[in-house]
């Protein structure tokens, strides 16, 4: 008989670890069952009244039944479900009430904080000093909201406002005509219902000029960025698709910055005083000045060598006016024919110690070019001492920075033909090739396939802006990039009838001015923590890529959105883009002043931590019995 063996202690422990686990997934299983049943059967029934609830002693139903019950939910197909807010707490009774800045008076409403008349008359008058940037002091800053005129209405839409100006500004009637041509200005009134000027220009000195440019000698071969004092010459290259930066000193009498932005031709509030321009060096194809009364001469030749450093190599310099021509107009300008002389002897002959060029006079116009290279200048400077070659080593720096009368060096070539810096491609392939700065590698941190990069990602910005904005239907026409970069905002508007005032910040960790220039864009250096050098309500669209980031541990972020208030214009759009935390500050701030805002998402989606605030400046006018 064969005789039975025990099973091993291993495998008995094998049996009844599997019998514990069988056991333990059918109660398990079980329970799951229950809880589905017991669930199921609760949402069968009749929820009971729940009396005096908090949410009944808040009133958040207005709907709710006197006794204080609750309508039933039933099943899906009985009722709907009402996910509105329906809070009615008196917002009134709380600390969440927002308190909006009071509007200031009426003789604020061309107020410019930094070029302020008042503060202006503290500082000397010998070269202009009085009419440089002065900015208001912590005790003498305003927090108010600078209002529009009575009756005030938004510019004429671009081309019209090219020639046809509404005067809601501060213009008499008198200062607006002084600003046009001294003949054949008409006044009509139009179905508009304000006062319009049909504007006109010197016809027969810009045609004089463009057929001296269009020289075989003096050909300026692409499209460029010109500096401007007459903002009339900058509407009439705009045609040509030059666009120039126009600028003049903030008038006693005549608002020649805020005419030229009335019309939507690019301009800032300057002046040649002892501070340089604040534009970087190497920056314009060409600079023209029409009877601005500078004196060329005096200072060691000061304001030339001014003119010297922002201009490209083989840039021009254009003068009319006194003491040009000064054979024909010496009785009307009440001057000594042999005063006269000295005074052009004297602009030629520092001219010629800066290695330009005369290439050109005729009529009322005199013509110079800037060399390409400053290889044949070294002969020249043996003979010319003054002024002297510039030992600085940043010629970009500008903001508060004083002028030298030195002449600025150019960037070494290898031969006489090559430009100093490198060439730049016509226009419009200028704005899309990577810049001559970029590909040298002068701009920390940026090189050419960054410079790719920042292209395609504006074109998807802009393509995100235009669902939200009126951008491609013609709403606006003056804008700002605040904090510009590259200047991809102002590419990616290339094909529609706007201009782009294309704003670097000095505490920015980059200097891509110059390269903006280089790309064909025109814009300035600022320090958001002062007033822009502009008049109120100059800027249709604003755009501020983020900047209250860059700024909100410097200064005051309220200080800079009522800046961006003061020069916006009423139903002007604002594009903040930030992370959220900032932008919850900014939004809030934003109610205060009459702002209309939303936030929206990033165009990645909504998972990115940055965010895009869209905001529209209401309309609203300074109080009429005011005025009276």
């Amino acid at each position: 008989m064969a005789k039975d063996y025990p099973a091993s202690p291993k495998a008995q422990h094998l049996q009844e670890s599997k019998k514990q686990r069988l056991t333990y997934i059918l109660v398990v299983s079980g329970l799951c069952v229950a809880f589905y049943v017991l669930g199921a059967w609760q949402n069968t029934t009749i929820p009971k009244p729940m009396g005096d609830s908090a949410i009944s002693r808040v009133d958040c139903d207005p709907v709710a039944q006197k006794d204080g019950s609750v309508p039933s939910f039933g099943s899906a197909s009985e009722n709907v479900l009402d996910f509105d807010a329906h809070h009615q707490l008196n917002l009134s009774d709380t600390e969440a009430v927002v308190q909006q800045f009071p509007a200031c008076s009426l003789n604020f409403s061309e107020y410019t904080p930094c070029e302020d008349r008042p503060r202006g008359r503290r500082f000397e008058r010998n070269m202009l000093i009085y009419r440089e940037r002065h900015c208001p002091e912590k005790d003498e800053q305003i927090r108010c909201l600078i209002p529009a005129p009575p009756k005030y209405k938004n510019p004429f839409k671009w081309p019209q406002s090219r020639t046809l100006l509404g005067l809601t500004i501060s213009l008499t009637r008198s200062s607006a005509l002084r600003r046009l041509c001294r003949t054949g200005s008409k006044w009509r009134e139009t179905s508009f219902g304000s006062p319009v000027v049909a504007l006109c220009f010197h016809m027969v000195l810009m045609r004089t000029l463009m057929t001296l440019l269009s020289s075989s000698r003096c050909r300026m071969g692409r499209s460029g960025r010109q500096l401007t004092r007459a903002a009339g010459w900058g509407a009439y290259l705009l045609k040509r698709n030059i666009i120039a930066m126009s600028f003049a000193p903030r008038d006693t009498h005549e608002a020649q910055v805020q005419f030229a932005l009335e019309r939507g031709v690019p301009a800032i509030i300057g002046v040649m005083g002892t501070q340089r321009l604040p534009y970087p060096s190497r920056a314009f194809d060409m600079a023209h000045c029409s009877r601005c009364l500078i004196p060329w001469g005096e200072h060691d030749g000061l304001y030339l060598a001014e003119v010297d450093r922002i201009l490209r190599p083989g840039g021009y310099w254009i003068h009319s006016g006194p003491p040009i021509n000064w054979k024909t107009h010496h009785n009307g300008w009440q001057r000594t024919e042999k005063d006269l002389k000295q005074e052009q002897d004297k602009i030629e002959d520092v001219a010629r110690s800066l290695c330009w060029n005369k290439v050109a006079e005729k009529d009322d116009l005199s013509i110079w070019q800037k060399p390409k290279n400053h290889l044949e200048c070294a002969n020249i400077k043996k003979k010319y001492k003054i002024p002297h070659i510039c030992k600085s080593d940043n010629p970009d720096a500008a903001w508060y920075k004083k002028m030298e009368s030195c002449l600025t060096p150019l960037p070494e070539v290898s031969n006489q033909g090559s430009i100093a810096g490198g060439d730049v491609e016509k226009w419009p392939e200028r704005a899309f090739t990577v810049p001559p700065r970029v590909k040298r590698g002068t701009i920390p941190g940026i090189d050419g396939k960054k410079f790719e990069e920042d292209k395609k990602l504006w074109e998807k910005r802009l393509a995100y802006y235009k669902r939200t904005t009126p951008i491609a239907e013609g709403r606006y026409r003056n804008v700002m990039d605040m904090n510009a970069n590259l200047g991809g905002f102002a590419a990616s508007l290339i094909k529609y009838p706007v201009w782009v005032m294309n704003v670097v910040p000095v505490n920015s960790d980059k200097d891509t001015l110059g390269a903006i220039y280089e790309r064909g864009f025109i814009g300035t250096y600022q320090d958001w923590c002062e007033a822009f050098s502009t008049y109120p309500r100059t800027y249709d669209l604003l755009h501020a890529d983020n900047l209250f980031s860059i700024y909100q541990d410097r200064c005051d972020i309220t200080d800079i959105l009522l800046e961006m208030d003061r020069i916006l214009r009423p139903e002007g759009t604002a594009i903040i883009r930030d992370t959220v935390d900032v932008l919850t500050k900014v939004q809030a701030i934003s109610k205060r002043m009459r702002w209309e805002s939303r936030i929206l998402d990033h165009e990645d989606g909504p998972f990115n931590p940055e965010k895009v605030l869209v905001a529209v400046k209401t309309y609203w006018t300074a109080d009429p019995s005011e005025h009276s």
